[in-house]
């Protein structure tokens, strides 16, 4: 890449330099988020390009894109050069990232490990400020037929209906459930609560012949198996 002078607008980069003939050329990948953002947003501020503005708001947010996904359109319009309509486009970027993320994963997606499970259940739970239950009805294989966020609760606990947890693993034909929630607190410690509630998920499912495969709590960046601590 070349070297550039400080405070130039794109136009005055080098054509390799530049977001939008970089994707065209080069395609998406070869982008970085700054970048792309730049795109969407469409142009900087005066001394200060599209790019350098994205790089700045990504900067100050504690979590990367992660942060950027949950910060109001107010506070974003709080950084120089970043006006409603811009701080909208961010967002309405974002959303649909969020909801590609929540339709990339089809029946062929296939759970091998809590780590795997961990990765897809990231852009879902990791940045609650409360707690909720999600379920992953599975095929005999292990590839997801659905997930399902069965409850939302408070700060630290939420209830879970045993019953409706069954009714969709029957109405699916899953034969295989994963269970996930998360803890704000970050403390992935199970309480009795818990544990008490995977024994009578366990319990519940085996009348019907359906494997409880594990349970995972999630916090922002690590998580905790019950099927790795051989707890199921």
């Amino acid at each position: 890449m070349s070297v550039m002078p400080p405070n130039l607008s794109i136009k005055q980069w080098e054509p390799d330099d530049r977001p939008r003939e970089k994707l065209k050329e080069k395609g998406a990948e070869s982008l970085s988020l700054a970048e792309l953002l730049a795109i969407i947003i469409g142009s900087g501020s005066p001394g200060e390009s599209a790019v350098e503005l994205m790089k700045r708001i990504l900067y100050h947010q504690r979590n990367g894109l992660l942060g950027l996904e949950h910060i109001s359109l107010q506070r974003l319009t709080k950084f120089k050069g970043v006006g409603m309509v811009k701080a909208i486009k961010i967002k309405a970027a974002l959303e649909i990232s969020k909801r590609l993320q929540n339709q990339a994963y089809p029946q062929k997606k296939q759970f091998t490990s809590s780590a795997l499970v961990f990765e897809f259940l990231v852009p879902l739970l990791c940045s609650l400020k409360h707690e909720e239950f999600w379920i992953l009805y599975l095929n005999q294989s292990n590839r997801l037929l659905e997930k399902k966020c069965l409850s939302k609760g408070g700060i630290n606990q939420t209830v879970v209906d045993i019953r409706l947890a069954l009714k969709n693993t029957i109405e699916l034909e899953a034969t295989g459930m994963i269970l996930a929630h998360n803890h704000p607190s970050g403390n992935l410690s199970p309480s009795n609560q818990d544990l008490e509630l995977t024994k009578k998920l366990v319990k519940a499912a085996s009348t019907f012949d359906i494997l409880i495969l594990d349970h995972l709590i999630v916090s922002e960046k690590r998580y905790f198996s019950f099927k790795d601590e051989n707890l199921i």
